[in-house]
């Protein structure tokens, strides 16, 4: 049986590792947790944010919803990243101890993975899916169109664009305070629109009025506008786009279990080479300069860059 010794070492040359041993005296590298984020336009605003501080540099992922951040410890702290994040209008969570991310044996790690960000969005898209369908089929169907049925669909379309599309709105402000604009402005504003003209029409137009129809035409025909209403259009918007927030969401909690089995497969103990003996440390406690041994069939703890 053969064994190899095999040295951590950074990739630099020889002539720049004074330098590069003077910079890693100063500098930290972290990884945050950011919440908040509905497009990828969040994350250039957070990198962006981040970039402007003093000797930050910093590259967050929408997709995995985590910010790598490399900074000066001396200059810059954990909590001034958190603290930038926080006032672009996201959150962000240091990561926790290294002992509380060792999973419990035989636990799915998509199981144990909080989803309450998930099961609220379930909530909301369930909520406008049941009260969006019959607004719908009223409004597209002249058949079901009785007497007052428009006062029906408004109270079956507030909760929707009120309740259920409260992230869009919630986004779109704070978004605004900080004058920027996403898909969720876009989102709220449309929405909105439709619902408040809609309202408008039915206590100050014409569209209140027993025995109101709204004929399904695919021509355009000239109005005034106050008998109409687009309390379809909200809901259905609000849904529509709640069902694709709904199954993104749950393709990237899938896809982030399936990368953390991936990374479970790595090794998670070394043995290091330390005055002549041989040592069995964590992978984590493995640093620049240390040498280790491989053997026949074992998993490399580190590719020496």
């Amino acid at each position: 049986m053969t064994t190899r010794s095999t040295t951590a070492t950074p990739s630099d040359t020889s002539r720049g590792s004074a330098s590069a041993s003077a910079a890693a005296a100063t500098s930290a590298s972290v990884e945050l947790a950011i919440g908040g984020m509905t497009c990828a336009s969040c994350a250039a605003r957070i990198e962006k944010k981040l970039n402007r501080m003093d000797g930050v540099e910093a590259t967050v992922n929408y997709a995995t919803e985590k910010a790598k951040v490399t900074y000066r410890d001396d200059d810059v702290s954990v909590q001034d990243l958190i603290s930038t994040v926080e006032a672009t209008g996201y959150t962000a969570q240091p990561p926790p101890p290294p002992e509380t991310r060792q999973s419990t044996p035989g636990t799915d790690e998509a199981e144990s993975e909080p989803d309450d960000g998930l099961t609220a969005l379930r909530q909301r898209l369930i909520t406008a899916l049941v009260l969006s369908v019959p607004v719908i089929a009223m409004a597209m169907v002249p058949a079901l169109q009785f007497d007052n049925w428009q006062w029906l669909s408004l109270t079956l379309a507030a909760p929707v664009v009120v309740y259920a599309g409260w992230p869009f709105h919630r986004a779109a402000w704070t978004n605004l305070k900080h004058g920027a604009a996403t898909m969720d402005t876009l989102i709220s504003v449309g929405t909105s629109a439709a619902f408040l003209w809609s309202v408008w029409a039915l206590f100050f137009g014409t569209a209140g009025m027993t025995g109101m129809t709204h004929p399904f035409e695919l021509t355009i025909a000239r109005t005034d506008g106050a008998g109409n209403i687009y309390l379809e259009a909200a809901a259905g918007v609000t849904a529509f786009i709640l069902a694709g927030r709904w199954f993104e969401a749950r393709s990237k909690r899938k896809a982030g279990a399936a990368l953390r089995a991936l990374m479970e497969l790595g090794a998670k103990e070394v043995t290091l080479l330390r005055d002549g003996r041989e040592v069995t440390v964590p992978t984590a406690e493995l640093q620049v300069g240390d040498r280790f041994v491989v053997r026949p069939g074992e998993k490399i703890a580190t590719d020496g860059t």
